[in-house]
């Protein structure tokens, strides 16, 4: 289900924390378009913390220390590398407003990167929304082979060490289903994002 966002094209960061806090999340048509939508789906994709599926060939990746990894280093970088068209995907739906809304969440600490560095330059990232003891993916991007899943089995490890509950991944893909994304219902994620509110657990 979505709603159009109102006109002025700007989301005000404490709406945008209490969107995510009742299970809905912002997304636009292109990055030129800029109006914004508001998404509370049917079913929602989430990654089991203690679910997570490592590839053998990951596992290798990550054993040979080929990239530094980060955490809140270069946000502005992360979220522009995510919003580059690539190959299978030439469009983006991080527009200006929201661009703009989740750097304003970034200065309050609200939204954390996990960064892939390598010879000194940003290779591959993810961002997302801390609240409670739940953790919104965003999005990710690779400039080199490997740098995102590195970037997602660290945010793994990281939250499962911090005392988060539920990591959302918004919805599911083949890619994030093969580290054990699954998809939930509405009801049964909105049960699940209550109980993750109800505590705290810092990033």
């Amino acid at each position: 289900m979505s709603r159009p966002f109102a006109p002025g094209y700007r989301i005000e960061p404490d709406l945008l924390i209490r969107a995510y806090a009742s299970g809905v999340f912002p997304m636009s048509e292109s990055a030129d378009d800029p109006e914004v939508f508001w998404v509370r789906p049917e079913t929602r994709g989430i990654l089991p913390l203690n679910g997570f599926h490592m590839p053998k060939s990951l596992a290798r990746t990550i054993r040979r220390q080929r990239f530094d990894i980060r955490r809140d280093h270069d946000f502005e970088g992360v979220i522009d590398g995510c919003a580059e068209s690539r190959p299978g995907r030439r469009r983006t739906w991080i527009n200006g407003p929201i661009r703009e809304a989740f750097i304003e969440l970034f200065r309050r600490g609200t939204c954390h990167t996990v960064e892939a560095w390598h010879e000194d330059r940003l290779v591959g990232g993810l961002y997302g929304v801390s609240l409670g003891r739940a953790f919104f993916g965003e999005s990710m991007f690779s400039r080199e082979r490997d740098a995102s899943k590195v970037c997602l089995a660290h945010l793994v490890e990281h939250l499962h060490e911090r005392g988060f509950e539920l990591l959302d991944t918004q919805f599911t893909t083949e890619h994030l289903k093969r580290f054990g994304a699954i998809d939930v219902p509405r009801a049964r994620y909105e049960r699940m994002l209550a109980d993750a509110l109800s505590g705290e657990a810092r990033f």
